[in-house]
């Protein structure tokens, strides 16, 4: 059926102006065919968000690839008419439309909506992968380290400079962490063996949670067995349909899986952006139950910092909650590493709601830990799903953890040697041109060269020099912010900065004129 172009188009614009306001609560005013994709003023996430209620919506289906080449709203009314069901194509009334069930097509027979090695995405995967090859570069994934990652790893058998490992503080390899590993597995083996609710619980859980807590100044604590599993099952717990969630838009993917898990209406503020979250606030706190704000204590990113001081302020205002994600502050900022709110003069952290960490970077282990009040870690503790039908942590993780906080109190010169290290990557960097955004210094600085493809041959050509660093390419950050990312350990040495500094910015060149 031929559709008339004038009309249809007018009720798709209305269908497509209802969906950017069911994913973002955003009223767009007038808008056309020549409307940017970029005016709509959503960020990529909300972009696939939009795609998905368009998707279920009007029965059709959109390729990811097709998705990343719109350039206006003509082109996505082209997609979208031309995937059109043909007895929806003289129908299409009114936002939200859905087709009765009486009516709706039988389902496709094609592979891909059965067979997983014909899914789409797994095809597309298959591609990228097999164009690298084409273009004579080796995956830099899932190399093999032989040994502890440190200031230096052995990765398939060569002996490399190594910036991609978060062993922050040289605690993983620690003598003393083995020495307290080795001996929780001789008192419990290598696993509690059950959920710590039923008979999982061990004394050494009790010990790590205590510490933590009085480390981040709050009141308790609790252990889960995953860094991402933590963010996902608390927020999705505590939260839900009534509710919103304001996050950063440049916060961590168990952020975002815990606010879809939730059910509750996500909204994203630009980075650091306190006073767009405020009138954010002024105009929708009054139609929710309840609002949590989340952000990053240092951002995994970027390596820049919050604003923690504006971010507490605006959720006491508004009476809102607030996480606060220190996967990569907790033993970097603060005296002894306590995190980000001992880095600021004057914070009390128990003004913040929820304290969320990972084991897996300053405290040499595994898992993820919530910080805060009594009653909300008692509350977790009985029926967050990710923490009651899990098993306990296993003992040597908790152990060396537990071994790894000792430590940070007993030599906090580590903690300072990490920063020292850290200022002295970003200023020589800084010096040599290298774009390193926003980084604060701490612990995680970017060299961002704004192309996927040029990213990936410079870590090639780093990792022949043996330097190991790894790249972050669309679509895990935007095109135009495509970078290597170095991780900077207290057990790197100046001379080993300065060279890895030196070599960089001479592949970059090198990179560049290609």
């Amino acid at each position: 059926m031929e559709l008339r172009m004038e009309g249809t188009d007018q009720k798709l614009i209305e269908i497509l102006k209802a969906a950017v306001y069911d994913v973002s609560l955003k009223e767009l005013g007038d808008i056309g065919a020549e409307t940017k994709i970029t005016e709509l003023g959503l960020d990529s996430v909300a972009i696939m968000e939009l795609i998905g209620v368009l998707e279920e919506n009007l029965s059709i289906q959109i390729k990811d690839e097709e998705v990343s080449a719109l350039a206006d709203v003509g082109d996505l009314l082209g997609l979208i008419r031309n995937r059109l069901p043909a007895e929806m194509q003289a129908s299409v009334e009114a936002p939200g439309l859905k087709p009765r069930p009486s009516e709706a097509k039988a389902p496709a027979k094609d592979s891909e909506c059965w067979k997983i090695s014909d899914f789409p995405e797994v095809k597309n995967l298959e591609h990228r992968l097999q164009e690298l090859e084409s273009i004579g570069l080796k995956n830099p994934y899932f190399s093999s380290h032989d040994g502890t990652a440190r200031n230096r790893s052995v990765i398939n058998g060569v002996e490399m400079l190594n910036f991609s490992s978060y062993n922050y503080l040289g605690f993983s390899g620690h003598p003393e962490v083995i020495a307290a590993a080795k001996e929780a597995i001789d008192r419990y083996g290598t696993s509690v063996s059950a959920s710590r609710l039923v008979s999982g619980e061990r004394p050494v859980h009790r010990k790590l949670e205590e510490g933590i807590a009085a480390h981040v100044g709050v009141e308790a604590a609790v252990v889960f067995v995953s860094g991402h599993a933590t963010n996902v099952t608390t927020i999705g717990h505590l939260f839900g349909k009534e509710d919103l969630i304001l996050h950063d838009s440049l916060c961590h993917d168990s952020i975002l899986q815990g606010i879809y898990l939730s059910g509750a209406k996500r909204l994203p503020f630009s980075h650091d952006n306190t006073a767009e979250l405020e009138q954010i606030l002024t105009r929708l706190r009054e139609r929710y139950r309840r609002v949590l704000i989340c952000t990053e204590g240092l951002f995994s990113m970027d390596g820049d910092i919050c604003d923690l001081p504006s971010l507490i302020d605006l959720k006491k205002r508004f009476q809102c909650n607030l996480l606060v994600d220190e996967a990569h502050s907790i033993g970097v900022l603060g005296p002894s590493g306590r995190g980000i709110a001992h880095h600021f003069a004057g914070i009390d952290p128990n003004d913040a709601d929820l304290w969320m960490g990972t084991l897996s970077k300053s405290f040499a282990g595994c898992g993820g830990y919530i910080a805060g009040s009594d009653s909300l870690v008692q509350y977790l503790k009985y029926t967050a799903p990710g923490f009651l039908y899990s098993v306990g942590m296993s003992p040597p993780n908790a152990a060396a953890a537990l071994k790894s906080l000792e430590l940070m109190h007993r030599y906090p010169e580590i903690v300072e040697q990490l920063r020292q290290r850290s200022r002295l990557f970003l200023e020589l960097a800084r010096d040599k041109g290298i774009n390193t955004g926003l980084s604060a210094g701490a612990a995680v600085i970017p060299a961002i060269i704004g192309n996927s493809l040029q990213s990936m041959r410079l870590s090639h050509a780093l990792a022949a020099r043996r330097i190991n660093v790894q790249p972050i390419v669309h679509p895990a950050v935007e095109e135009n912010a495509a970078r290597l990312r170095f991780f900077i350990s207290a057990t790197h040495t100046e001379e080993e900065i300065r060279h890895a500094v030196n070599v960089l910015a001479e592949e970059m060149k090198a990179v560049g004129s290609r």
